[in-house]
């Protein structure tokens, strides 16, 4: 059977990184590890074509060329998922559909075929199997979690590397914490599940023998949520492929509890991370009480962040603001927070109930849900909150505008570099931060409203930190990319 495995576009969000990419020449971000991984299960005799939206049209071509569409998305994506399965519909293509999106809202998306749904190890074989003898129902769901030690390896020839400006990797599923606003236990469970050192040496060498040598993201939601097997198994095994690697470098997903374990940040620079997403959520101690953050809370947090950037990670944050809890004061005490911390990368968001997840059901119950998620960083919710919603609006508003306005950004941009301690193994100066550090230039240093800025930070970095310079022409470029967003979507 002719397949075709879609992925819809994303929407113009901080994390899309849209107007970064225009600097590096790439499409995308990230490839759908989702998709691929899905396409190494399916039989080996199906012809296969990826089209990824983000990166390039699905054509009248491609769709006559199909019998059937798999079709996968996060709830950002609604909007081109319905544009996409409206025009397969209307090629006469049977859609079979999974991922977040459709496990929380499928019943939404009457046009779809089926619905193979949670995790594809477990429900994808029996809809083959019903498919086989003609006979495929309509809905597969399960309660039970993968086993990733079976999972194959994505199938990478399907994509165009060249497009993308990192490629994804999983290491694990699963998170041992339950924060109230999260549905990654709901969706995966709070037992971590992991693949083997062996299955990550052989997913990582598949990517360099196709020629990939850039940044790769362990896409885990908690990677260290088997600290054991990681400083037994993995990081020894991630440091020992390094030693003829010396320009592959990491970044991945974990909680603040990180900075409590020296050995392992150190053991996870040696193996090529260099920045880690964590989530902070908010400095109120009450805000964390309240969504369950237990791993944040009776800690300090700005000295937490501090201890990892020093070790050779960089933080990129995470906050929400829209808490039962919050008061008018929470807006200051972010903006106050994200400064003095360092955290360049901040991604600020209201609160959001996703499906699935125990504020979902408790706001269901008390009658105060309002629509479905989006992208929680794009000023909107699906919660009717306790602060008056204009309130909470522009005190949204005031953060976003604050922290990225270019003399703000370029301050704690400055702060991070101060007390970053660099890898001692740093990605090479290749043709592109070439080519990127001159589109910075021309559209950052000479026509940019924040030229003064740019060339400050860059002096001041030639000066001081010389060694951090291609890194922070990368933060120049983000601070433009965010700014954008704040812009046209959010101010």
């Amino acid at each position: 059977m002719k397949t075709l495995l879609l992925y819809p576009s994303f929407p113009d969000t901080f994390w899309s990184f849209k107007h970064a990419l225009k600097f590096i020449h790439k499409k995308a971000a990230f490839p759908p590890l989702g998709l691929l991984t899905v396409a190494a299960m399916l039989p080996a005799d199906w012809p296969k074509r990826l089209i990824d939206l983000n990166v390039t049209r699905l054509t009248e071509k491609d769709m006559a060329w199909a019998d059937s569409v798999f079709i996968s998305a996060m709830a950002v994506q609604r909007e081109s998922a319905r544009e996409t399965i409206t025009r397969c519909k209307s090629a006469g293509l049977q859609i079979i559909a999974g991922g977040p999106l459709f496990t929380d809202e499928h019943a939404a998306f009457e046009a779809v075929d089926h619905f193979v749904l949670n995790e594809a190890e477990l429900t994808l074989p029996s809809f083959l199997r019903d498919l086989e003898r003609d006979c495929p129902q309509r809905l597969y769901q399960t309660t039970e979690f993968a086993d990733l030690s079976q999972t194959p390896p994505p199938l990478w020839s399907l994509i165009d590397l060249k497009r993308y400006a990192a490629m994804s990797i999983q290491f694990s599923r699963g998170c041992p914490f339950n924060c109230d606003f999260c549905n990654i236990t709901a969706l995966l469970g709070r037992r971590v599940r992991i693949k083997t050192a062996a299955q990550i040496m052989t997913e990582l060498n598949n990517l360099f023998g196709l020629g990939w040598r850039g940044q790769i993201f362990f896409v885990d939601d908690n990677f260290i949520g088997n600290k054991k097997y990681l400083q037994v198994e993995l990081l020894p095994a991630l440091i020992e492929w390094q030693k003829d690697k010396k320009y592959i470098r990491f970044n991945t997903e974990a909680s603040v509890n990180l900075a409590d374990d020296r050995s392992l940040m150190e053991m996870m620079v040696a193996a090529g991370f260099d920045s880690v997403f964590i989530g902070i959520e908010t400095p109120a101690e009450e805000g964390l009480a309240e969504c369950n953050k237990k791993q944040n809370k009776n800690r300090d947090l700005v000295e937490s962040v501090k201890r990892i950037q020093r070790t050779g990670l960089q933080v990129q944050g995470g906050f929400i603001v829209g808490f039962d809890s919050d008061t008018p004061s929470i807006f200051q005490r972010q903006i106050d927070f994200i400064q003095k911390s360092g955290i360049v990368t901040a991604m600020v968001g209201l609160l959001n109930a996703p499906p699935g997840t125990r504020l979902y059901k408790r706001l269901k119950q008390e009658g105060r849900l309002a629509g479905l998620i989006s992208c929680n960083t794009d000023g909107t919710t699906n919660i009717i909150p306790r602060m008056d919603l204009k309130a909470l609006s522009d005190g949204y508003k005031n953060i976003m505008e604050h922290i990225y306005s270019p003399k703000i950004y370029y301050e704690r941009v400055r702060t991070f570099l101060k007390e970053y301690k660099a890898p001692k193994t740093n990605l090479p100066f290749n043709i592109h931060d070439l080519m990127a550090f001159l589109r910075s230039c021309i559209r950052l240093g000479i026509f940019g409203k924040e030229r003064f800025q740019y060339w400050k930070l860059l002096l001041w970095t030639m000066r001081k930190r010389p060694e951090l310079l291609p890194l922070a022409i990368t933060f120049a470029i983000y601070g433009h990319h965010f700014r954008k967003v704040c812009e046209m979507h959010i101010l």
